[in-house]
């Protein structure tokens, strides 16, 4: 349970990972919503995907800052820099801590453990560790932490749709066991320190300006240069689609309101946040090249079939993601509001735009 206890106007909020996807839409969005916000945003920018996306999610948070009441503070650093880590708390004291920093990914994580041991492990410790002493010296101390999981904590749990309520003890990826590991440390951080903690397991995000490496991204990029696109587990594959609005206006939700004291006296929440509305991969691929010929990106007489292939699970995938997001619509009143066919037609509309100019 959480409790509705956070002013969010007037407040400094850090945000790890601000140049991400998420990071960068949840700025934004803080920015319109909330009166004198200050948000310090960190990114390394690193080139796990094309940075000049990164660049322009930057360009678009500071348009919005420039018309806002609020402010937005950049620092270019890594999670894995303690004394930067430490330095951004002493100097800006944030109020509200949003860890959104991480190498993303599962197959990347098993060709690049070490990026992840560095991010998700030893940098969310430094976030922890920076919220601990957040409270040294009469500081008022962090409010909130709140921190991005992963449903990829259920690897291949049986049970559908995936409760916060069922056994995450087993992740098929070195990714998945990071962000179980992160919910871990909250947990020893909550109870040892009283730091009030929310995790969120974020389902299949997408939208305008999202990563390049997620499936209807990847795919528009094949599909233009004339590609195959591979449909894993020959089309057998189910994913709960949420579109980046959705989960952006669960994220400022739980931000306000901290969790109260479970059982065990510890203030220490996780929830699912996604769409709860799993889709097949092949009709997500019919919508998909529907909404591309809509937008003039493929040519109505596109011979999609020519162009898909159907293959086996790739190693650290799973068949299904359908989240029970029950218990975070009760505690905040979320609940997602954008169709497939709608998401998917505005990111058409956004990647023909960008891709005709607005890159640069």
């Amino acid at each position: 349970m959480l409790e509705k206890n956070i002013e969010l106007s007037g407040k400094t909020v850090l945000i790890t990972g601000v140049a991400g996807f998420i990071g960068a839409n949840l700025a934004m969005a803080l920015l319109q919503s909330e009166r004198d916000i200050k948000i310090v945003g960190l990114d390394n920018l690193n080139d796990y995907y094309d940075v000049s996306l990164k660049e322009f999610r930057l360009r678009q948070i500071q348009a919005v800052d420039e018309k806002s009441t609020g402010s937005f503070i950049f620092v270019k650093g890594d999670l894995a820099d303690k004394m930067l880590v430490d330095e951004i708390f002493y100097k800006y004291r944030p109020n509200i801590v949003v860890n959104l920093a991480a190498r993303a990914g599962v197959r990347y994580s098993i060709t690049n453990p070490d990026a992840y041991i560095q991010s998700n492990m030893i940098g969310f410790y430094h976030v922890l560790e920076a919220c601990r002493h957040s409270y040294d010296n009469g500081m008022a101390g962090v409010e909130h932490l709140v921190y991005a999981s992963s449903s990829s904590v259920y690897g291949n749990n049986q049970k559908i749709p995936y409760s916060t309520e069922d056994k995450v003890d087993n992740p098929v990826s070195l990714y998945a066991a990071t962000k179980k590991s992160n919910e871990l440390f909250a947990h020893a951080y909550a109870k040892l320190y009283g730091i009030p903690s929310t995790g969120l397991r974020f389902f299949t995000v997408y939208g305008p300006a999202g990563r390049p490496d997620m499936a209807y991204f990847s795919f528009t990029n094949k599909l233009l240069a004339g590609e195959k696109i591979q449909i894993f587990n020959y089309g057998n594959c189910k994913r709960d689609f949420t579109y980046i609005d959705d989960i952006v206006t669960g994220v400022i939700e739980v931000m306000g309101r901290s969790p109260l004291p479970n059982k065990d006296g510890v203030r220490y929440k996780v929830y699912n946040i996604g769409n709860q509305q799993p889709e097949n991969l092949l009709d997500f691929v019919e919508v998909l090249q529907t909404e591309l010929k809509r937008a003039d990106i493929l040519p109505e007489d596109y011979d999609f079939d020519a162009h898909k292939e159907l293959v086996g699970m790739q190693p650290g995938d799973v068949e299904v993601t359908y989240a029970d997001v029950t218990e975070l619509e009760e505690d905040t009143g979320f609940k997602p509001q954008t169709s497939l066919k709608e998401g998917l037609r505005r990111f058409a509309r956004w990647y023909k735009e960008y891709y005709k100019g607005y890159q640069n």
